[in-house]
């Protein structure tokens, strides 16, 4: 996992701009509220698949990235398959820091 990639996410969850899990991340993405979702590399496949599909059908980008103890570590939590960033600016950056390149639909 990239150190730079992922050093913005502390930041977010400081600033309340994040929410984390599967259930949690699925219903962001659903009500629009996630703007950029990780996804960790270790999550179950069933998870992967599910969380996947849905940022797919709702156009959220998102992105496999560390392990679920690097994202819980770093959003100051227990081990989570998912973060799903909830501001659009935090969003931004981290598309810039992953370089993906997003087309309007």
């Amino acid at each position: 996992m990239g150190e730079d990639q992922l050093s913005l996410l502390g930041m977010a969850a400081r600033a309340r701009a994040v929410t984390s899990g599967g259930s949690l991340t699925e219903k962001a993405i659903r009500c629009g509220e996630a703007y950029f979702v990780i996804i960790a590399e270790d999550a179950s496949e069933g998870t992967k698949k599910r969380i996947q599909d849905k940022c797919s059908f709702y156009h959220v980008p998102y992105v496999f990235c560390g392990t679920q103890d690097d994202l819980g570590h770093r959003i100051g939590k227990e081990a989570r398959s998912t973060v799903a960033i909830l501001q659009e600016g935090f969003a931004k950056e981290f598309i810039k820091r992953f370089g993906i390149e997003i087309q309007e639909v």
